[in-house]
């Protein structure tokens, strides 16, 4: 592979997609196909939305994402006996031969995404080809890796993104030259998102896309502890092995950019009124008596000139911005590039959570990470803690610090749309 002069010519390997025989639900065996979709698994709203998409349907895959038991064990062998028990009945099939699929969402205003589904082979972190650019919580790894243990599954794709050259490339071509075809599936989920679905099986078609992705390297866009669980259950598996490989999608944003959101904390147990005590004198703090609208308006208004935060969980909306700058200068630390050092999540974690309110940012107990921004100000609100709503993020400045290595804190991001989940699966044994 000649990478000279290329943008991306840091990764020794590009990327390496191989072709699956997907696991997709019977369209003929279940009540709709959207009735057995799902958001990803830590974007479910718990227990209000796993409720609600369990009784959609039967046969809805959250009952393979987020079995429900009293321990941990007990979950991940019901999701296992749920897997074989939907494959021994049909429910569950494989397709007749290897493929790469293409993937289509599109929402109602306009927005249009397109990628392609595969096999990932595994990389270390030292050979450039897939960036991290989030730590991940060591729980919730070894939580993802039992359950993939159990299942001998990869239940969800991934979502990385490429830059390519736009419509010009091999893969970008053939992804447009299917979505003119009839899709294998095509459905309309409750958030109003429509999904379709192909599959490309030609043995020459499948080459010249392994061979274009093969210059570029990836982002992790959203699945930072499923590529950690990938990669610790490849470590306990004698190579070669299907182990080596993990479900993906790639979006090339060149040609489809995602939209990137932020993900908001709430904090068990703590009332708004204390978590601003807290605060005197250390930032400027000022009500908002607005709604949830214009409250974000105004948080992004201050984020573009500084670190900023919306507390809420009172009624309220409390703009938290201009901080001490000896109190940032004592807090972040200081061996990392400015654009990691300024980022507002390390602002909360390094200072806000571990200085000020001294919160564990993995303690489940004491602080949950949703992508919702009025859920995160609901249960604040019913519960009696606090909301902390966060302002997105550049795609540009994740993709820079991922570059030279530096990992942004836990959950800064949220990249979308992301990709439903029970559309196609993978059975490592299959």
């Amino acid at each position: 592979m000649n990478t000279a002069g290329h943008p991306e010519a840091t990764a020794r390997r590009g990327l390496e997609l191989t072709p699956f025989r997907g696991l997709r639900y019977d369209p003929d065996r279940v009540g709709s196909l959207a009735a057995v979709t799902s958001p990803p698994y830590d974007v479910v709203v718990r227990p209000d939305g796993l409720h609600q998409l369990q009784s959609n349907d039967p046969y809805n895959i959250v009952r393979l994402i987020l079995p429900q038991a009293t321990t941990p064990a007990e979950r991940n062998e019901q999701a296992a006996r749920t897997l074989r028990g939907w494959l021994s009945e049909g429910i569950l099939t494989a397709d007749p031969e290897p493929g790469l699929y293409v993937y289509e969402q599109r929402d109602g205003a306009g927005l249009l995404q397109r990628g392609i589904i595969g096999t990932l082979r595994l990389s270390e972190p030292s050979e450039g080809v897939v960036l991290p650019h989030e730590d991940v919580m060591p729980h919730v790894v070894a939580d993802r890796a039992a359950l993939m243990r159990a299942t001998s599954a990869n239940l969800e794709p991934l979502l990385l993104t490429y830059r390519g050259n736009g419509s010009e490339s091999v893969t970008t071509t053939a992804i447009e030259r299917m979505a003119v075809r009839p899709p294998l599936l095509a459905t309309t989920t409750e958030d109003g998102y429509r999904h379709r679905l192909w599959s490309i099986t030609d043995p020459a078609e499948v080459a010249h896309i392994r061979s274009d992705l093969a210059q570029h390297q990836a982002l992790i866009a959203d699945g930072h502890h499923r590529w950690a669980t990938y990669r610790r259950l490849r470590a306990e598996h004698p190579s070669p092995s299907p182990w080596d490989h993990g479900l993906v999608l790639l979006v090339d944003t060149a040609r489809y950019p995602l939209r990137v959101r932020a993900i908001h904390r709430l904090l068990h147990g703590v009332p708004v009124a204390r978590s601003l005590a807290l605060l005197d004198g250390l930032f400027r703090v000022q009500r908002l008596d607005v709604p949830l609208a214009e409250a974000l308006d105004t948080l992004a208004d201050s984020a573009c000139v500084g670190n900023a935060f919306l507390l809420a969980g009172d009624g309220a909306f409390h703009l938290v911005d201009r901080p001490d700058p000896d109190l940032l200068s004592r807090t972040v630390p200081s061996d990392r590039p400015t654009a990691w050092r300024t980022l507002d999540a390390t602002v909360l974690h390094a200072t806000l959570l571990a200085h000020v309110w001294h919160i564990p940012e993995d303690d489940p107990t004491r602080i949950a990470y949703i992508h919702d921004t009025a859920a995160t100000v609901e249960k604040a609100e019913r519960d009696g803690g606090t909301a902390v709503l966060m302002h997105p993020v550049r795609e540009e400045v994740v993709r820079d610090l991922a570059r030279q290595g530096v990992t942004m804190p836990r959950k800064s991001t949220s990249f979308g749309p992301k990709p439903a989940s029970g559309l196609v699966l993978r059975a490592l044994d299959v």
